[in-house]
């Protein structure tokens, strides 16, 4: 397999011949030996790599949580400018486009709505689209595969930075599938360019491709995280810790008032094929419950192909909030500069999954609120699939 980065490397489109570019990357951004995108780029195109472009917690993929933004900054070796996206703007300014002729794409998506790099892609289309600027896109896999979609599609009157378009949680689209889809379906028209992955298919997952996992965000430095992050995410939206402040963020959940073994019990009582409920207790470091001993869970995935990270998490919040309803809460905003709606529903597309929670979710309530239409979005999407 190899990458849009090494494809373009090897064989670099007519678009970049010459052209003055900008970068969007970070530290997941790298060859199979583990060489940074920027720096390959600016040896195979000397002098035209004129800045740099991080997206949410930084070029270093080290900045925390929600609204905590990075400062602009100068690259130490390449002495060329890095500029945050996730800062004042979000959407690269003119300024900062001036002088370019093409911006380059290069970031390891998660396969999950919720993850704010799909939609600062969007945000460059729209501005590059404006300034003239031609957009290449350097696939790389969706790591939790690309057959598979589940959770409901976004709730357009619920849009905002975790969600700019009615997209499934879990996508199924690779970053550069995504980046052509919205193109489109959002009316953008950009200029855009995909250099693909050679290699991949949709059945893959992360370990069919060889590759070490490179941490794309602080709090998904394991593989095992980033394959319950499409559902386990949906724990940000309430009181409960998300395991940020340990190791192994979005694999443990739990709050000081949760009892893990009744917790366990009662997520045995619900279908949810392709995993394991490890009870435990941990002490998070920083973020919430800092310094206070949680009881919760540790979830093992067994089966990718039938696990259901979105179901999973929606039984989760339903045991937890009917175990202890005095002591769950949801969390209040802002949230993504989101500063009135409710974290949890720009989170899970809409207000239905908050609704069915507090009226007493069933299973079947649960495999209603879990549906997505497959047909029809794989009929939506189909014009911009890369990889069958």
């Amino acid at each position: 397999m190899t990458l849009g980065l090494e494809n373009c490397l090897a064989n670099p489109p007519d678009v970049l011949h010459g052209a003055r570019f900008g970068l969007l990357c970070n530290q997941a951004s790298v060859d199979r030996e583990f060489r940074y995108a920027h720096d390959r780029l600016d040896k195979a195109f000397s002098g035209q790599l004129t800045a740099l472009f991080s997206p949410q917690h930084g070029l270093w993929s080290q900045d925390q949580d929600n609204m905590i933004e990075t400062p602009h900054g100068r690259h130490p070796r390449l002495g060329i400018p890095v500029y945050s996206l996730y800062a004042e703007n979000r959407k690269p300014t003119p300024d900062m486009l001036a002088g370019l002729d093409c911006l380059v794409v290069d970031l390891q998506d998660v396969g999950t709505r919720v993850y704010t790099y799909i939609w600062t892609v969007s945000h460059c289309l729209e501005a590059c689209a404006a300034a003239g600027v031609a957009v290449v896109v350097l696939d790389r896999p969706n790591p939790v595969g690309g057959c598979l979609v589940e959770g409901p599609r976004l709730d357009p009157a619920y849009a905002s930075f975790i969600g700019r378009a009615p997209v499934p949680m879990r996508h199924g689209l690779t970053l550069g599938e995504m980046a052509q889809y919205l193109n489109v379906s959002m009316g953008i028209g950009a200029e855009l360019h995909v250099v693909p992955v050679n290699g991949w298919r949709r059945e893959m997952t992360w370990a069919d491709t060889g590759r070490r996992w490179i941490p794309s965000s602080p709090n998904l430095p394991r593989i095992e995280g980033v394959q319950v992050y499409p559902g386990m995410v949906l724990i940000e939206g309430t009181n409960l810790s998300e395991g940020r402040g340990t190791t192994t963020p979005f694999e443990t959940v739990g709050a000081p008032f949760v009892d893990p073994f009744a917790l366990v019990d009662a997520l045995a009582e619900w279908p949810l094929p392709g995993v394991v409920f490890r009870p435990i207790t941990f002490t998070p470091t920083f973020q919430k419950w800092c310094d206070r001993q949680c009881g919760g869970v540790f979830l093992h995935v067994l089966d990718e192909a039938t696990f259901r990270p979105y179901r999973t998490a929606a039984a989760l919040l339903a045991s937890v909030r009917q175990l202890w309803p005095k002591d769950f809460q949801w969390l209040q905003p802002p949230y993504e500069y989101e500063h009135e709606k409710m974290p949890i529903d720009i989170l899970s597309g809409g207000p239905a999954l908050r609704g069915e929670i507090e009226s007493g979710l069933t299973a079947a309530g649960l495999a209603r609120l879990a549906e997505v239409g497959e047909t029809e979005w794989w009929g939506e999407v189909s014009a911009s699939l890369l990889y069958g």
